[in-house]
């Protein structure tokens, strides 16, 4: 059924009782008597202000005791207090003391009484009866609330203004109540018992049943009757929620499949863009940035990241998939109406070849770290700075740069990768504090070592002393200062055999095809140890220093059962060259009688340079033959190639490991095919490596025309070698060079391409075991004629003969002569 519309008018409805009731319409009166009232006499008392039955004018209605008052009309009650009579009982006071929109105004009008249709008479006035106080309620105007209409039962029907009071509003308030105790003023009606004047036709207004839409906070408890201010604190924010998704859903679909507003990959603003156009842009301005070279830097090193190399290249396709999906949060559409979303590029990336790029680039940064320590250069000590190690971060540096790059970091700006750092031990003051109170004084005189008898001594030079100190780290962070035994023996040599006898280590004895162990004998003498321990406390004193020795057993270096134990019993490989040059043979002759007697232990490694030291004059060698530039020149030390060669084809049958040679630039034709090996001192050295269980003697046997090497120790394997046909054939050039004192002529060889492949077999069932191939590249050795500088111009004048001179004769017939070429290596 239609309800009366809240908040159309402001209008407020008064009950027949007098007092303000709720907004439902009130019910309407039962019939009554007929009977002409103040309103059928005088018409114009319609608009006269009413007040309540019962009261006298300008008072306010008196209150009855809370006790003969039902729940309902105590409610209304309360709703109307003295000095505001327009007050409705169900609207809610605006917070604050604010007015709302909804309570009375100064000049609005009120709607007395029930409304009545149209169409029918006016109800009839009550009529003015006098109430003695006291005295019982008429039954027939006493109605319960069961028997009373709703407000849901009432027909709502437009008003008629010749059917209703309009009573202006008065802005001031009511007068204050009248003493009870005045008869002029009796008591105001209350819902149950009207005590004042008679009831308005119809009877009291019905009362409410207790619980049914009555809220404590003044609303009726139905929602479509909500005071206006309540029910626009929900439309406002629901208004600006329906607005917001409208504006959400219009963004939405505006957008479509393009790529999100303020998207930005690698530095390229991709915003706005389909995913094709999107492609493009990536493709043109942030693919050739990625391939690009980039600067990289670690610590203090620089270098080049080449992305190509290491396969990393923009991945556009997989890129725009990952950016062109819209954001359905609405937070982050909004967002970016103001920011921009960064987004990394896709990149594909060779993690095997990013990481042989990585390590090529380590290569530059990786450092050992270096203690502050103190370095002798025979007796002048040095001070070294320590310097941090450091690590390049393999891993933390593939990340920099994929990360760089799938941002689109500029090309020249440096990629920053990380480096380990690993700190020193030793810092620079604890060297300088053992530079000053050890190494200086323990360098400024000799130490003199007397026997227990005191009739012999033996001075230890300044020099013995330099080389034998030693600097350690320690993990305190001090530099331990040491005398090492070894190294004092060595340099001492036989100068310690003063005191007793000294030892003689076990050696191994050919004789024939067969070989033997020579055993050790201990000595007796001063122990280099001992003496090592009794140095180093003198060494802080003032000179003169002197320590007694204290003689003992001295051991072998290489006892008998140390060189039993190494497996030498048998001929292993044995190789022989001849040689004609006498100058060579000389040089060849020295170096053989160095190396004989070598002994190699289990996994070390042999190098030539390394054991026979410096070749020079000093040493015995001589000028010979040697290969520089292409071409035959001379050389102290020369002919070493021809000893290095017989070695390195004993090595080659021995089965040993090349470590490394390198064979003559052209090829010599005394010396086997791809096997022969040249070396030349501080440059070309010739490596190999005892890769058995067993040691390796080495015997030389050298005569004017032939040199031998032999490998004594454990044979493990038959060797067969296999040479390849001669390929790619390179035919010698010719040239003439003038002979000042230092051309050597050159009969000329061809150039050519050779593989040699060593076969390895069993011993007992020559089943072979494995091969390998040296591949050797000669180059053609050229032909060079040795010819005689050319004569010097003639004198002009001499040779005029008006001015006195003879004429020439012409030169004699000469025929260039080449003499023979001169052996090599």
């Amino acid at each position: 059924m239609p309800q009366e519309p809240r908040g159309v008018s402001d209008t407020v409805r008064l009950q027949p009782d007098g007092t303000v009731g709720s907004s439902r319409p009130a019910p309407p009166a039962p019939p009554a008597p007929t009977k002409a009232g103040p309103a059928d006499a005088d018409p114009s008392a319609a608009a006269e202000p009413l007040a309540p039955a019962g009261t006298a004018e300008g008072a306010a209605p008196q209150p009855s005791t809370d006790a003969e008052q039902p729940a309902d009309a105590e409610q209304r009650a309360d709703a109307e207090q003295p000095g505001d009579p327009g007050q409705p009982v169900d609207t809610q006071p605006p917070a604050d003391g604010e007015p709302s929109e909804d309570s009375p105004q100064p000049g609005d009008t009120q709607v007395i009484g029930p409304p009545v249709e149209a169409d029918g008479p006016p109800p009839p006035a009550a009529p003015e009866q006098p109430q003695v106080p006291g005295s019982p309620t008429p039954a027939a105007e006493t109605t319960s609330p069961a028997d009373s209409p709703t407000a849901a039962d009432a027909p709502v029907v437009g008003s008629a203004v010749e059917d209703t009071a309009v009573v202006p509003r008065v802005d001031t308030p009511a007068a204050g109540p009248a003493d009870n105790g005045d008869a002029a003023h009796p008591t105001a009606p209350t819902g149950s018992s009207p005590a004042g004047a008679p009831s308005a036709p119809g009877g009291p207004p019905p009362t409410r049943p207790t619980g049914a839409g009555d809220d404590s906070d003044g609303s009726d408890g139905d929602g479509d009757n909500a005071p206006a201010w309540r029910r626009r604190r929900v439309l406002v924010p629901v208004a600006v929620l329906l607005t917001l998704g409208v504006l959400y859903g219009a963004d939405l679909a505006l957008a479509g499949g393009d790529v999100p507003r303020g998207t930005v990959v690698g530095g390229v603003d991709v915003s706005g863009l389909s995913p094709a156009a999107a492609a493009q842009r990536l493709e043109g301005d942030l693919a050739p940035k990625v391939a690009a070279d980039h600067p990289v830097v670690a610590d203090d090193v620089t270098g080049v990241l080449h992305p190509a190399s290491a396969g990393i290249a923009l991945d556009v396709p997989a890129t725009v998939d990952a950016v062109d999906d819209q954001p359905l949060n609405p937070w982050t559409r909004l967002t970016s109406l103001f920011t921009d979303r960064d987004v990394d590029a896709v990149l594909t990336a060779d993690e095997t070849a990013l990481a042989a790029q990585v390590e090529q680039l380590a290569a530059t940064v990786d450092r050992a770290p270096v203690d502050a320590t103190i370095t002798l250069d025979g007796t002048e000590p040095t001070l070294v700075e320590p310097v941090d190690g450091r690590t390049l971060d393999r891993a933390g540096a593939a990340e920099a740069i994929t990360a760089t790059l799938a941002a689109g970091g500029a090309v020249d700006d440096p990629i920053e990768l990380p480096v380990d750092v690993t700190e020193v031990q030793v810092a620079a003051e604890e060297a300088a504090r053992v530079l000053e109170e050890t190494v200086v004084p323990a360098l400024s005189a000799p130490v003199t070592v007397v026997g227990p008898a005191g009739s012999e001594s033996v001075e230890v030079p300044v020099t013995a002393i330099a080389a034998s100190l030693t600097f350690t780290p320690q993990d305190d962070g001090t530099l331990a200062v040491a005398v090492d035994p070894a190294t004092l023996q060595a340099q001492m040599g036989e100068a310690f055999g003063v005191f007793g006898s000294p030892a003689q280590d076990a050696r191994f004895e050919v004789s024939g095809d067969t070989i033997a162990v020579v055993p050790s004998v201990d000595g007796q003498g001063i122990n280099p140890a001992q003496l090592a321990d009794q140095l180093l406390p003198v060494l802080t004193e003032p000179a003169p220093r002197t320590v007694t020795g204290v003689l003992g057993p001295v051991p072998a270096s290489l006892t008998t059962e140390q060189a039993q134990a190494l497996g030498i019993t048998e001929k292993v490989s044995s190789f022989t060259t001849e040689f004609t040059n006498q100058a060579s043979g000389t040089n060849i002759r020295v170096v053989a009688a160095e190396v004989d007697g070598a002994l190699v232990r289990p996994g070390e490694t042999f190098s030539l340079n390394g054991y026979t030291g410096p070749r020079g004059t000093a040493q015995g060698y001589v000028p010979a033959a040697v290969i520089s530039g292409g071409e035959l020149s001379k050389a102290v030390g020369g002919g070493i190639s021809q000893f290095a060669t017989t070695m390195f084809n004993t090595v080659f049958f021995a089965g040993l490991e090349d470590v490394y040679h390198k064979p003559h630039s052209f090829y010599i034709s005394r010396y086997p095919a791809g096997r022969e090996a040249t070396v030349y001192e501080g440059q070309i050295d010739l490596k190999w490596r005892n890769d058995t269980d067993t040691g390796i003697y080495v015997q030389t046997e050298w005569t004017p025309s032939s040199l031998t090497v032999t490998f004594w120790g454990t044979k493990y394997y038959d060797i067969e070698s296999i040479s390849s046909e001669r390929r790619n054939i390179r035919e010698p050039a010719v040239q003439e060079k003038v002979d000042e004192g230092n051309c050597t002529p050159q009969s000329g060889s061809r150039g050519f391409d050779i593989t040699v492949t060593r076969v390895f077999r069993d011993l007992a069932s020559q089943a072979e075991l494995r091969r390998e191939d040296f591949e050797t590249r000669y180059a053609a050795e050229a032909i060079i004629h040795c010819v005689p500088p050319p004569a010097p111009p003639a004198d002009p004048a001499a040779a005029d003969p008006a001015a006195g001179g003879a004429a020439p004769a012409g030169p004699p017939a000469t025929t260039p002569t080449t003499p023979p070429p001169a052996p090599a290596g």
